[in-house]
Parts: C-alpha cells; sequence; structure tokens
C-alpha cells in the first residue's frame, strides 16, 4: 500500500451497507485472480532479512499490524483525495473509506480501500524493496540484539510497517487498481524469499489486503475484536472504518461505521485523551513510542489554522542525514496536501513531527507557492513560536525528560542560534552543556547562578569530546580560581557560540581565546611584564623555529601546571571543526595558531636556559618541537609527523636518563 502516515478529516454518514458500494463480497476485493501469467520476483536482500525478523520475531504487540494496514489504506485515500484537486477524473463517486471484513471458514482477513491504487512497477517497488537509503543500517542495529527488543520502533523508523502484517498471516494477498487504469494486478507472497505478480480483477480503483491468518491468530477473525483494535488505534483515521455489523452470518453481511471519522487536530484539546495523542502520533510519525511531549493549538484572526506538534522520544537515524527530508504534514481545510512540509518548519527544528491545517491556502497550493506566500511565513513563525514554549515547558515542569530530549536532539535546537538570531533569546534559555564541576547538562542559568561573586563571564572550551575538553591545559588557571567551565563538544557549538555574545548581561570567554582576561586576583601569579620583556628574544628564536607551524610565540597568562598550549587566532575555527570540514572535503585553509609557553615551568625555563648559554643549539629546536607536539597532543589534534615525534623522544629521554644515571 502506498508509503506515509496520514489522515484528513470527512464526516461520514454512520449506518449500514451504503457509504462503501465499491466492495460487495469477497469476489469484488480482488480477491479472484487471473493467475494465468504470474510473474516470480525476489525480495530486496534487506525485505527478506527484515521479513525473517519480523516473522521470527517474540514481541507481543503483535495486534498493532491492523494500524499500519488501516493508516496505509488512509494513505491511500488521502492521495486519491489530493490528486482529484487537479485531475477530477481521478475522483470517486462513491465516498471514500475504508472496510475491514473475515471469512471465518477461509480464514482471511481483508481490508479494502478505494484510494489511489497501485500499478504493477509500484506493487513490485512498494512491497518489494524498503525505499529508504538506510536499510542497511536498519539491518545493521538489529544485529545482536535480543530477540525482538527493539524491533518494533526500528521497523516504524524505517517505514516498513506493511511488513508487520506477517505477524498474524501466513500469506498475504494485495490487489490494487491504480487510478486512471484499467488493469489491476495482485501481490502475493508467503513472506519468504519472494512473491509473484499477475493480472486480475478488481472492479473499482483502489487496494485490497487479504490475510491468511495463522492458525493461533484466528482472534482477529472476531468482530468484536476488530472493533476495539479500530477504536483503539485508528478512531482518529478520517475516512469510515466500516466492519460487518454483528447477526446472522449465513447472511451477506451489513456495514457500519466503527470509528468517530474526524480529524483529531480539529478536536478540541479537552475532548483529546493522552492515549488518542499518543495513538494518533504512532500513526503520524510510524513511530512505535509514545511522544516526549505534545502541543495542540488554534490560530484565530487574519489567519486561522490549527496544529498538533510533537517531540519524539528518540532521534531517527536519519537526523543529521543532509539529504532527508524533514516537515511536518500540511492539510488545507482537512485535505491532505503533502508530507515533509519544509516550508513551514526551519530546518533546526527538524525533529518535530507533526500537522498543521490551514484555512486560508489555497487547495492546490504547490512548494513553488509555498515558498513565497505570506500565509505560510505566519504559520511557520507560529510553528516556531508553539514549539519553543513546548520546550520551555518541558523543561520546566519535566526537568529530567527536557534532557533526555536534549541530549537526542541538542545539537539540533543549537543551529536555531546561527540561522534564526531573533530568536536568540528565547533558545538561550533551553541551552544546556556538560561542564567541568556538575556530572549533568546544566543550563546557561544554573551556570550563571552559581558563579562566584569575582567571576565577570561565562567561560567555555570547544573540544570534540569532554574528556579532552576536561583535560585541556587551557582549564588551568581559570579553575584554580573556582570558576566553572562549559564543555562545548559538538560540532555546531562553534557556529552557534559565534552568534551568543552574552547571556544575562555576562559575556561568553572561550578559554582558548587569544586574549583571554581574567578576574585581577585571577591572574595574580601571571607572567609579570618584566619576565615577559626578558623572555622577548627567546620567544623570537623559538618562533624562527617553529617557522610555519605556529604564528605566535608568547608567554602564557593561562597555565599553571602545564608547559605549553596553543591558542586559536582570533576568528580562526577550532582545530576540531577544521578536521570536520576537511573531512567532508571542504576547502579550509590551515591557521597556524599561537604557542603560548608557560614561563613558570621547569621545563620551559631549562629551555629557556640552554637558549641563553648555547645560542642556536639543535637541542633547542629539538625539545621546541617536542613542546608543540606535546601542545597538539593535550588539545586532541593530530600530530604532523608521529615518526619524528617518536624518535625524538627517545633520544630526548636517553640523554636524560644518560644524565640520570652518570650523577653520583
Amino acid at each position: 500500500m502506498p508509503a506515509g502516515r496520514g489522515s484528513v478529516a470527512r464526516q461520514m454518514p454512520q449506518g449500514v451497507a451504503g457509504p462503501l458500494d465499491f466492495v460487495r463480497g469477497v469476489s469484488s476485493f480482488g480477491a479472484q485472480t487471473q493467475m494465468q501469467t504470474p510473474v516470480e520476483h525476489q525480495f530486496q536482500a534487506e525485505v527478506s532479512q527484515v521479513l525473517h525478523l519480523v516473522i521470527n520475531s517474540l514481541y507481543s504487540n503483535r495486534e498493532i499490524f491492523l494500524r499500519e494496514l488501516v493508516s496505509n489504506a488512509s494513505d491511500a485515500l488521502d492521495k486519491r483525495r489530493f490528486a482529484a484537486v487537479e485531475r477530477p477524473e481521478l475522483a470517486d463517486e462513491k465516498p471514500l473509506g475504508i472496510r475491514i471484513s473475515v471469512d471465518p471458514e477461509a480464514g482471511t482477513l481483508t481490508i479494502a480501500d478505494n484510494g489511489i491504487g497501485m500499478g504493477e512497477a509500484e506493487l513490485t517497488k512498494n512491497l518489494g524493496t524498503i525505499a529508504w537509503s538506510g536499510s542497511r543500517e536498519f539491518l545493521d542495529r538489529l544485529k545482536g540484539a535480543p530477540a525482538g527488543a527493539d524491533l518494533p520502533r526500528l521497523i516504524g523508523q524505517f517505514g516498513v510497517g506493511f511488513y508487520s502484517a506477517y505477524l498474524v498471516a501466513d500469506q498475504v494477498t494485495v490487489t490494487s487498481r491504480a487510478a486512471g487504469a484499467s488493469e489491476a494486478f495482485s501481490w502475493e507472497s508467503r513472506g519468504e524469499s519472494g512473491f509473484t505478480i499477475a493480472p486480475a480483477t478488481r472492479e473499482e480503483t483502489g487496494t485490497t489486503v487479504v490475510l491468511t491468518l495463522k492458525p493461533d491468530h484466528r482472534e482477529y477473525l472476531e468482530v468484536s475484536r476488530l472493533r476495539q483494535l479500530i477504536q483503539r488505534y485508528s478512531d482518529y483515521v478520517s475516512y469510515p472504518i466500516e466492519l460487518p455489523k454483528s447477526g446472522d452470518a449465513k447472511k451477506e453481511p451489513e456495514f457500519e461505521t466503527v470509528n468517530r471519522a474526524s480529524a483529531l487536530w480539529q478536536r478540541s484539546p479537552k475532548d483529546v485523551t493522552e492515549e488518542q495523542y499518543t495513538e494518533f502520533y504512532k500513526h503520524l510519525a510510524h513511530d512505535w513510542e509514545a511522544p516526549l511531549a505534545q502541543r495542540h493549538f488554534q490560530i484565530e484572526g487574519s489567519q486561522m489554522f490549527t496544529g498538533l506538534l510533537f517531540v519524539p522520544a528518540r532521534p531517527p537515524l536519519d537526523l543529521f542525514d543532509p539529504e532527508a527530508h524533514h516537515g511536518i504534514r500540511l492539510h488545507v481545510r482537512r485535505v491532505f496536501v503533502m508530507d515533509n512540509c519544509e516550508d513551514v518548519l526551519p530546518r533546526w527544528l527538524r525533529f518535530l513531527r507533526g500537522v498543521v491545517d490551514s484555512e486560508d491556502l489555497p487547495l492546490n497550493v504547490s512548494r513553488e507557492t509555498l515558498q513565497d506566500s505570506r500565509i505560510v511565513r505566519g504559520i511557520k513563525k507560529q510553528v516556531v513560536h508553539q514549539t519553543l514554549d513546548l520546550l520551555a515547558n518541558l523543561k520546566k515542569e519535566r526537568p529530567e525528560d527536557y534532557l533526555k530530549f536534549w541530549s537526542g536532539f541538542g545539537p539540533v535546537l543549537k543551529e536555531g542560534l546561527y540561522f534564526d538570531p531573533d530568536q536568540k533569546e528565547k533558545l538561550s534559555d533551553l541551552l544546556c552543556f556538560e561542564s567541568v564541576v556538575k556530572e549533568k547538562p546544566i543550563s546557561l542559568g544554573e551556570y550563571v547562578d552559581a558563579m562566584p561573586e569575582s567571576q565577570t563571564a561565562i567561560y567555555y572550551v570547544l573540544a570534540p569530546t569532554k574528556k579532552i575538553a576536561a583535560a585541556s591545559p587551557h582549564l588551568e588557571r581559570v579553575r584554580k580560581h573556582g570558576y566553572d567551565v562549559l564543555l562545548m563538544t559538538d560540532g555546531v557549538d562553534s557556529f552557534a557560540m559565534s552568534s551568543l555574545a552574552d547571556f544575562k548581561g555576562k559575556p561568553f570567554i572561550a578559554v582558548t581565546s587569544p586574549d583571554l582576561k581574567l578576574p585581577e586576583e585571577a591572574s595574580a601569579d601571571a607572567p609579570t611584564k618584566t619576565e615577559q620583556e626578558d623572555a622577548a628574544g627567546f620567544f623570537g628564536r623559538v618562533r624562527d623555529l617553529l617557522s610555519g607551524k605556529v604564528s605566535d610565540v608568547r608567554a602564557s597568562a593561562r597555565l599553571t601546571d602545564s608547559p605549553a598550549c596553543l591558542v586559536q587566532p582570533e576568528g580562526a575555527l577550532p582545530p576540531h571543526v577544521e578536521r570536520l570540514l576537511r573531512s567532508q572535503n571542504k576547502d579550509v585553509p590551515a591557521s597556524p595558531r599561537i604557542l603560548e609557553l608557560n614561563l613558570n615551568h621547569p621545563l620551559v625555563k631549562s629551555v629557556n636556559g640552554l637558549d641563553g648559554r648555547e645560542p642556536g643549539s639543535p637541542r633547542v629546536k629539538e625539545w621546541m618541537e617536542l613542546l608543540h607536539d606535546h601542545a597538539l597532543l593535550a588539545e586532541g589534534s593530530p600530530i604532523e609527523d608521529p615518526a619524528a615525534f617518536a624518535k625524538r623522544l627517545t633520544r630526548l629521554l636517553t640523554t636524560a636518563a644518560e644524565h640520570e644515571l652518570a650523577s653520583p
């Protein structure tokens, strides 16, 4: 059945056989197929593995197969209804809907719709392959996991919910006739090595799925059980879902609508339960976990639209895939228009799932029209506003859940600082970072509240990992005086911080900044002006020795224990960001950095003394190259020539050992 999720509101009359005259009895479901020329196909390799996992997994929630198939039918109806806007000939004179019937004698369950339908090629593509580039990653994620442990959630992430039919069925037959086509085709498989496709008979456009149930799953032939599942999982589907009325099984069954068939987002929030929100989210996002939070809102005034936004509990696997499409579903007056509408959602909120339903947009709106629409810009502004309010409430009322959100989506949210400066104030209240002192991420407000009176700035360090950041020599003097330091380890942090100058009047200062300024009491033991002047000649010779590797050499006011560190020049990218960009084939010029030496360190004093006693000594060059490589390693950067570094270190250690052993 067509991939995708969603629903559209359409109130249909309640009653007996009549609303869905496009199906009458098993024969018109397309179950009677013309099998004279079946064509056998092999499943895509990934599909075979997925089916094996589905069929043999042991997880207990098998009943969700019905939700998946009903949702797919709803999508097919959405697509036909929208296609008919531009091509009226694709419209159906009969009401659109879904009909479910059972045949206890044959042991079959049938789900039929009069939606957009599929042709032969679409059946092969949609049901024989997994149309997502990460299908291999999906399978890799399951290797080594306990049977069924994470399968439901991962199936949802990769959009292969159709295959959940094999949780309860030995055989699945899909008969479909595409809108505008005169021919129908039947797809059939036992979920093993492959499938067959053959010409079939179906009187009307649409799709019929027939499940031959396994003997131990005949409970799904009971109408009362099906009614319970539909009302639990699919009550919000915006088309009528019909089941046989209870009565004489020997007579032609009469059907009745068992769902409310109204768009959930159009209801008043007080009329929607948490369970209904959760099931709608699972239907919409094809996720198997409940959302972390949701916001249901209605905007009235110069523009009128409703929205229902969800924050997932976990990030999808394609969250950082630059080619993946993210967005929310767009409806116009309850009519589905498009999935993944990126024009109403900034990319830095791409983790959101949800629906927006506008009363003002034209029904035949195109993506090109969306890009220039004042209405869409207004919707986008409100979506951002509602989302940031939702996250602020989550942070205030459920801090543990907010930290869970932050661990998965924080790097994405921080992109907003760079791409949407107008939201800087609201976003800064939502930021969380690891710190040297705290064992869990803290907000900027918590950091400022804990600052000593003498501290006048918010200090931070950029590094590739928390471990490297916490051990950075740049922190030494700042930490010695009791100042906490924020550890920023996401690739986006460098760009985000360039847009965030201060927080509540406290400026942000990187401890790697070339002009790091500390309060007077924190700088009391820093090198004096006289000491720096006395070392000027030594610094000049070191600068010449390391020509091309460093841009300058100077005394350090930030080191207390380490002999040296490297400081990035003003405006230069942090070294780990440079490496990240180069790994993506970006042309990033090298930025030689400033070498700072700790004049109070015994090693620097010794090398300075050696330079004074033996001007031009090759040993000074060797020691300074070693110190430069030492500074690179301390910040987590690779050294240019590891072999030369190892030889240099061996020689110097050998000389030091011989000298030590020769001493009395």
